[in-house]
């Protein structure tokens, strides 16, 4: 069997997604910064770097098959020029590395803040949005990238786009920010939040749905990976039961949040340490994030557990590993 490469495998999702498919009888390659490892996964490394066209050639001659999984995914940055390099144009030029090669199948990992998000009822694939929705470099980027893996797919080559919501489980080595709120609840630095709404799902359910992608997705097709549409206050009530510590009670109100926003984001520009409160990320959060996955459970079988699975993971892991 010819390898699968995997992007992002040193990092959370991608760990999981080159686990899932390991024990699914995968021989895995894993495309590793210089400067990364791979943590407890039997894979070939193979070092390189998205920015990198020529690492990207050399990764995927003889592979089977391609999961895009990897992207910089910060809510803010300094940089927003390298952003755009490795999350656009790295997934171009991948995209490019892998057709050349003759790279059988391509599963693209993208975001659920691709999906559009109406009002009066979860989003779905189907949903009207455009780059004029996106909120951010971040999310900008990834609309870009999608694009590009689109045009791909409209061009004949076989990819197939993934679009998982918030992840969380074990295994978050440099916590996403779904993550830094869970780390952050149990160390009990939240005594305040601002209200939103996210979609939770375990990381292992959302690699078993990228393998379902790679197996039965139609090209050209974007898929909802999530679980269960929640509040944020729903989430602290889920992580109360499961740590035993108390749940924040005192809620910002927007406006509030917003100033934060602009003070803590102004002043990360000038000492270059990330924001506490990145504005973007309070943009964000006016919008609740609820999405179906019901696309992905008629056509790829995809059955994810509840929301309760990976928090109570995520608790156990970051607790075991020191994070709190």
């Amino acid at each position: 069997m010819k390898p699968t490469l995997v992007t992002g495998a040193s990092g959370f999702l991608g760990w999981h997604v080159a686990r899932t498919l390991i024990d699914a009888g995968h021989t895995v390659r894993a495309l590793v910064r210089s400067s990364s490892s791979v943590r407890d996964l039997d894979v070939e490394i193979v070092r390189g770097d998205l920015r990198d066209a020529d690492s990207l050639r050399r990764a995927a001659a003889g592979c089977g098959a391609v999961f895009h999984v990897a992207a910089d995914y910060r809510l803010w940055t300094r940089d927003v020029a390298a952003m755009y390099q490795s999350n656009v144009d790295g997934t171009r030029n991948l995209l490019a590395a892998a057709r050349d090669a003759g790279v059988e199948r391509f599963v693209y990992t993208s975001t659920v803040g691709c999906i559009g998000m109406p009002q009066d009822h979860p989003g779905d694939e189907t949903s009207p949005v455009g780059i004029e929705d996106m909120t951010g470099a971040y999310k900008r980027s990834k609309w870009l990238a999608e694009q590009e893996a689109l045009k791909f797919a409209q061009s004949g080559y076989p990819v197939v786009i993934v679009n998982p919501t918030a992840p969380v489980g074990d295994h978050d080595f440099k916590p996403t920010p779904t993550g830094k709120i869970i780390v952050d609840f149990l160390k009990r630095a939240m005594p305040a939040y601002l209200e939103t709404g996210l979609n939770v799902v375990d990381a292992a359910d959302v690699a078993q749905g990228h393998l379902a992608a790679y197996r039965h997705g139609r090209p050209g097709e974007r898929y909802v990976l999530g679980s269960q549409n929640l509040t944020l206050r729903e989430i602290f009530e889920h992580l109360s039961k499961m740590s035993g510590l108390p749940a924040p009670t005192v809620r910002i109100p927007y406006a509030v949040a917003y100033i934060a926003g602009v003070a803590s984001t102004a002043w990360a520009s000038v000492t270059g340490s990330e924001p506490r409160a990145p504005l973007d990320g309070v943009k964000m959060a006016r919008k609740k994030m609820w999405v179906t996955h019901a696309k992905a459970a008629r056509e790829l079988n995809y059955q994810p557990g509840p929301a309760d699975q990976g928090l109570s993971k995520a608790v156990d892991w970051f607790r075991a590993s020191g994070y709190c």
